[in-house]
């Protein structure tokens, strides 16, 4: 496993009350010390990604901005090409490009978007790769799939990062791992999210055995590879407090989990300052996850472990 990789920090976070707060929360997760500031993508109550994720990008000049991650459905890969590197190109090369198949079954439902089965969404992006990739490299691409068709088309602008801007793949699942493996950059390794629902299911795919289950997926995929890829996880709940386990069991009433499952989960942290940098430092040793993304609301309580941990 790369558990040599440094650590870095991103934050994800989806709105503010108005562009003034919104460059104000970019320049505050910029000056705690985090890496990145990312985005989700859903048609519920957040801005929409790409245009904020610039704004961003202008108001504090030293972070990195990405999606975690765009849904492949909702965006031609075409279009999505030339939106992804413009951004690159405006922000002076600091976009990472999150894509995954689509999940969320309410999405599709309001916007009347077919919520195909998981195997044809898949399938999509993997389509959508190949265009991606061809359009950020130079010359000019055509391709011919079940669901794409591009005819010699040359993208443009380019990105500044060569040969495109590092890929982050969102995956929970072993074909979406093993796509990730082959094709990502940064691995965002997450709950599975097969019932098209947040749910108590969704939650007890995020354990320890079930994450070192992804694990071993990935590395059977990747191969030599794998040291070659940022491995990232979401942290969804965090807590610093010496109240461990009360601290635990409040998390845990909220995801369908018992205390020591939360306490065990990577996509979970409790405990002090202290004892929450040694558990990123175990579990780094133990999965490699060296880019840790807190959820919008921690950033403040957490900033004393990223800068205790950053570039160690």
């Amino acid at each position: 496993m790369p558990a040599n990789r440094r650590f870095r920090f991103g934050v994800q976070v989806s709105k503010a009350t108005d562009g003034a707060d919104w460059a104000g929360l970019a320049r505050r997760i910029e000056d705690l010390g985090y890496s990145s500031l990312l985005m989700p993508d859903h048609f519920h109550d957040q801005f929409g990604p790409l245009v904020a994720l610039t704004a961003a990008a202008l108001a504090a000049p030293r972070l990195r901005i990405g999606a975690l991650v765009l849904d492949n459905d909702y965006r031609h890969p075409v279009t999505l090409a030339k939106e992804a590197a413009t951004l690159d190109l405006l922000s002076g090369g600091r976009l990472e490009l999150g894509l995954g198949a689509g999940w969320a079954r309410f999405d599709y439902q309001w916007s009347g978007i077919p919520y195909d089965a998981p195997a044809v969404r898949i399938d999509r992006l993997e389509e959508a790769l190949i265009i991606l990739k061809g359009l950020f490299a130079d010359g000019p691409l055509s391709f011919s799939g079940t669901h794409y068709t591009v005819t010699n088309l040359e993208g443009h602008p380019k990105p500044v990062q060569r040969p495109h801007p590092p890929l982050i793949i969102g995956a929970g699942r072993k074909r979406m791992l093993a796509i990730a493996a082959r094709e990502a950059d940064i691995i965002n390794v997450s709950f599975s999210m097969q019932s098209g629902e947040w749910d108590h299911a969704a939650s007890a795919t995020g354990t320890a055995d079930a994450t070192a289950e992804k694990i071993a997926w990935l590395r059977g995929a990747a191969g030599r590879r794998l040291d070659q890829i940022e491995l990232s996880v979401p942290v969804f709940g965090a807590e610093v407090t010496d109240q461990r386990h009360e601290a635990a069991e409040r998390i845990g009433t909220r995801y369908g989990l018992d205390a020591e499952s939360v306490l065990g989960s990577p996509h979970f942290l409790v405990g002090t300052v202290n004892g929450i940098a040694e558990e990123l430092q175990r579990r780094r040793e133990l999965y490699g996850f060296s880019y840790i993304v807190f959820s919008r609301g921690t950033q403040e309580s957490l900033a004393p472990v990223v800068a205790r941990l950053t570039g160690t």
